[in-house]
């Protein structure tokens, strides 16, 4: 048994985690300052600007960009993208990979390497063969929208699903569905009823990393999208920024970041119960 810490050592701990916090909080608090600043600057004086109010925020609901798209809109654009993706990442990284956990097929280790060659191709790469088929299998009009992107980011989030999601079915054990099968249960109540509870803490993961990656997606849309209805709030955020820094709204940019970090934050702690378990299930077996 380790012995008690002494007070000592409970001090030093205690300001080593204050010192973190801070170093952590620093650009918080620094956009935080800048959004609140209605001089408009890029390097407020203080914490507290003074003059401060919420006119950056009102301004980034009511015109955040020069197009004639608002603030619903772009949310609702970044909303569609990000829930499809993490959905059908969920439901089709996981079929996939209950397959190649539990079955035995010719290919399955060579489709498994294959998944693992795509992650190590940047995603940036891919951008123009993508937009060649899309244009070829869904059209210039399909293309230029959300579905257009979601499709592409589906496919570049599956590898990451499908190899995260077999590693953490890998750990349920077999008896356990061997068990419902004797007991009179089909395949598929086995897989709803036995291995997706089980699986929630993997599913979890997988869910908020899709969500992620379709809320915060800007390589795609920009090349994309050209029509300004369906853009994001990444892309509008993107957009805040001039050609020179004398050129930025630098309040109301500060404001839109923290209007974008938000959700992430809120699916986050919603789904923190479960990502514990799964971040570190997910990679025991391969």
């Amino acid at each position: 048994m380790y012995g008690k810490m002494t007070l000592k050592r409970q001090i030093v701990s205690q300001l080593l985690a204050l010192l973190i916090l801070l170093i952590v909080l620093f650009p918080v608090l620094w956009v935080v300052s800048m959004a609140l600043d209605p001089r408009d600057i890029s390097r407020p004086t203080s914490f507290i600007p003074p003059g401060a109010s919420l006119r950056a925020f009102e301004k980034v609901f009511t015109r955040p960009t020069p197009n004639p798209v608002g603030f619903p809109e772009l949310a609702r654009n970044s909303t569609v993208l990000a829930v499809g993706v993490s959905l059908f990442t969920v439901i089709l990284g996981t079929t996939a990979a209950y397959a190649f956990s539990r079955f035995r097929f010719p290919g399955r280790q060579l489709g498994m390497l294959g998944f693992i060659i795509v992650l190590m191709v940047p995603s940036v790469a891919t951008v123009a063969a993508l937009f060649v088929l899309l244009n070829i299998v869904l059209g210039p009009t399909l293309r230029n929208s959300i579905l257009g992107v979601g499709i592409a980011m589906v496919a570049s989030s599956l590898p990451f699903a499908i190899w995260n999601m077999k590693g953490f079915i890998d750990t349920i054990p077999r008896e356990l569905e061997e068990a419902a099968y004797i007991d009179g249960a089909s395949a598929n109540q086995t897989f709803f009823q036995i291995m997706l509870p089980l699986a929630l803490p993997g599913l979890a993961v997988t869910a908020l990393l899709g969500f992620m990656a379709g809320w915060q997606e800007f390589v795609l849309s920009w090349q994309f999208i050209s029509d300004p209805k369906w853009f994001t709030l990444t892309m509008t955020l993107y957009g805040m920024q001039g050609q020179y820094a004398a050129n930025t709204p630098w309040s109301q940019f500060a404001a839109m970041s923290i209007l974008v970090s938000i959700p992430v934050v809120v699916v986050f702690f919603a789904l923190q119960r479960y990502i514990i378990g799964g971040l570190t299930l997910g990679g025991v077996k391969g």
